[in-house]
């Protein structure tokens, strides 16, 4: 089978399994990117590959994936541009900031010390060689403190509660939980990618230059460029193309500077006006082919990372502690936020539960640590299965902790 073929029967396996599996999720209740998430586990070794190897290994033969690496990076480069333009700073009255804060804050916090706990035993076991230890544990911490805001955002919607005060508190917080996580990404991967401190110093100076040329050049370019539009939700086929250009630029500095393509896409999509005619436009445009295509993309790839070994002896210990800490750390440090900030313990608790979704967030987060080098196949596995088991879980504790609807109409979200 030539390489084009062969491409297009990937492309053709990948969107049926995903779109069949994310409609399984959809009946029951669940965001249908569960689904798709799952699609992609069972499309690895450990399903796939374990009931009929042949086939599998020669329908996802290893010199055929780079290939489908490009196109799941651009997916990811383009999704990251969606969530970027899509987060808003927290609002409401100076109290609801500070709730907010709070939430955010103990939401990393405690996932982020109990990550730091374990990593020793974890290291010890599951660390690829020449990777220190430091490097190691700030990522697992990283791993722990994630939230998926576009995942929380479609359980909110889909439950009518986007309106609600844990809803709202909810969205406020994952705005701040998730800023604090990609900057300590940022960190580990400079620390991890850096062998020398010359190479450290390249990507943090780089880091901060490209902060400051989207900020300080592109906002305003695009701030000028985007202020005259037709009316309604148009956008003009020469300025989306110079849209495009600006998230594809970021992201490939992004790469340059020895981070990741995530970054730059991510930055360019918070520096664009705070507009939701702009961010209904480019949504229409971007999200069918970001997320319906080339993301199904990204969760093959990442189930053909995954390995059945990590189920073997000590193994299982080890998931259950992965668990039992990313469960445990984000529901009582989200819920103890929203208790002091004078939400009741029902409200506290389905801030937790949503605060715990990790999806594809969680995802591209471990993708990047196993591109990078900092985590093994192993515990590349182990967080995997905790993505699905802490976002699948989320919608049934919010409704057994807010059972009550909101009235009010929900609002959008980015549909993963």
């Amino acid at each position: 089978m030539n390489a084009p073929t062969l491409l297009l029967v990937q492309l053709a396996l990948i969107l049926v399994a995903s779109r069949t599996c994310g409609f399984v999720l959809k009946r029951i209740g669940q965001p249908p990117v569960i689904g798709e998430m799952a699609a992609g586990l069972l499309l690895g070794p450990i399903v796939f590959g374990a009931w009929l190897p042949e086939v599998h290994a020669v329908i996802f033969a290893k010199q055929s994936l780079p290939a489908l690496s490009g196109l799941a990076t651009v997916g990811v480069a383009l999704f990251m541009f969606l969530v970027g333009l899509e987060l808003r700073a927290p609002e409401g009255t100076r109290s609801q900031v500070r709730s907010a804060a709070l939430v955010g804050g103990l939401g990393i916090a405690v996932p982020l010390l109990l990550g730091l706990a374990i990593s020793p035993f974890l290291h010890q076991r599951f660390a690829p060689e020449g990777v220190s230890f430091w490097p190691f544990a700030l990522f697992v911490a990283a791993a722990m403190s994630v939230t998926a805001f576009p995942v929380l955002a479609r359980i909110l919607r889909d439950q009518n509660l986007t309106r609600s005060p844990p809803g709202r508190l909810a969205l406020s917080a994952a705005v701040i939980d998730d800023g604090c996580v990609w900057v300590l990404l940022a960190l580990v991967l400079a620390l991890t990618r850096g062998g020398t401190t010359s190479q450290v110093l390249f990507t943090v100076v780089g880091g901060i230059g490209l902060v400051a040329v989207v900020f300080l050049v592109l906002k305003p370019f695009y701030a000028r460029l985007l202020r005259h539009r037709p009316g309604g939700s148009e956008l003009p086929s020469s300025t989306f193309a110079w849209v495009v250009i600006g998230c594809v630029a970021c992201a490939a500095a992004a790469e340059w500077i020895e981070l990741h393509a995530v970054f730059g896409a991510f930055l360019f999509g918070i520096s664009l006006p705070r507009d939701d005619r702009l961010l209904d436009a480019l949504t229409m445009r971007i999200e069918p082919v970001a997320v319906v295509f080339l993301m199904p993309l990204v969760f093959a790839l990442a189930g053909q990372n995954t390995t059945a070994s990590a189920f073997a002896g000590a193994g299982l210990g080890a998931l259950a502690v992965v668990l039992a800490v990313a469960i445990i750390g984000k529901i009582a440090g989200c819920a103890a936020g929203a208790r002091l900030s004078g939400h009741g313990w029902r409200d506290s608790l389905a801030v937790g539960a949503l605060m715990n979704a990790r999806g594809l967030m969680e995802l591209i987060v471990i993708k990047i640590g196993f591109e990078a080098g900092v985590i093994g196949p192993e515990l590349f596995t182990m967080l995997f299965v905790m993505t699905l088991v802490t976002t699948f879980m989320a919608s049934p504790l919010v409704g057994a902790f807010h059972r009550r609807k909101a009235e009010l109409p929900a609002g959008r979200g980015t549909a993963i």
